[in-house]
């Protein structure tokens, strides 16, 4: 018969430096995620909130009353849907071709064997110290005729040298050597090798990267700003800006009862439009998050 505590593993009692240690580094990341999380959890329940409770300090956890007002008048604004769709292919297409550039572009960069590697190493990282400035960069988006089209916001900043960077680093140290000599010796070639066998090896940074695009197309508004004047073109961002910027207008044009109400609407849309345009890509991150840690860590620290 087997003796009671024969063959398991026998606890340790820690140390009390030990412990003092663990309770300083889940008491830090506990504040840390306070810090994160709160200011989000404030505007979401600012948005359901009176405005006049906020404005006194009265709202802190949770709303003293519910009130939908802000998401009732941010919903009948038309153009809200529009500008959702338009965000949302231009996050998504942006996002495919962003890939389909910079991840190639950095395996290229980090064969060994590539020719003339430290000439386009070089002329990929100069644009990233000195650049032409907003002027000409406008000036050469019109002569391609961009102006006024969906492929402005996907196409002429579609190639980012960091995220380039970032995928040559991941794949240099992430990949062995002997992996593509194996293939090479059963006569796979460097696009298909690339197909089959790197884009399924690199799921972290294609997660990394397609999240960065994704979070920068979906929270651009001033590049829609300069390069689209069509409403039916426009991104969700800028469609709430103007929904803003037109709340601030009536408010300078009325007066009494009537100008409190539309202040009161106006600070309450404000929180509202800050939570549905964040919302979704929100939603999306936890999916990423494994892939997300893993890329980062492994893309930007080995070198």
């Amino acid at each position: 018969m087997r003796k009671k505590g024969v063959g398991t593993a026998r606890k340790t009692k820690k140390h009390w430096k030990d412990r003092f240690f663990d309770f300083s580094v889940y008491g830090i990341a506990i504040m840390m995620m306070i810090l994160i999380i709160y200011p989000l959890w404030f505007i979401v329940i600012a948005s359901f909130s009176n405005p006049s409770d906020v404005a006194n300090g009265n709202v802190w956890f949770w709303p003293k009353e519910w009130k939908l007002d802000g998401y009732i008048e941010l919903m009948k604004q038309e153009m809200i849907w529009r500008g959702y769709l338009n965000t949302i292919f231009y996050t998504l297409i942006g996002t495919f071709i962003a890939l389909f550039v910079n991840i190639p572009a950095g395996y290229a960069l980090s064969r060994q064997d590539l020719f003339g590697k430290k000439i386009i190493s070089m002329f990929f990282i100069i644009p990233m110290f000195f650049g032409g400035g907003l002027i000409p960069t406008y000036l050469v988006v019109k002569n391609f005729g961009l102006i006024d089209t969906f492929w402005v916001l996907v196409l002429p900043f579609s190639v980012s040298v960091f995220n380039i960077i970032i995928a040559r680093t991941f794949f240099r140290n992430s990949l062995p050597e002997s992996l593509w000599e194996a293939a090479q010796i059963d006569g796979c070639g460097t696009i298909r090798y690339f197909i089959t066998m790197v884009l399924p090896l690199s799921k972290a940074i294609l997660a990394v990267i397609g999240l960065w695009t994704a979070v920068g197309i979906w929270n651009s508004w001033f590049d829609a700003m300069i390069y689209i004047s069509n409403e039916n073109l426009q991104p969700l961002q800028l469609v709430l800006r103007r929904i803003l910027i037109a709340n601030e207008s009536m408010l300078g044009t009325a007066s009494g009862e009537l100008a409190s109400e539309l202040r009161r609407l106006s600070e309450m849309m404000k929180y509202a439009a800050i939570v549905v345009s964040t919302l979704p890509i929100m939603c999306l991150y936890p999916f990423l998050q494994k892939y997300f840690n893993q890329g980062v860590m492994i893309g930007s620290i080995k070198e």
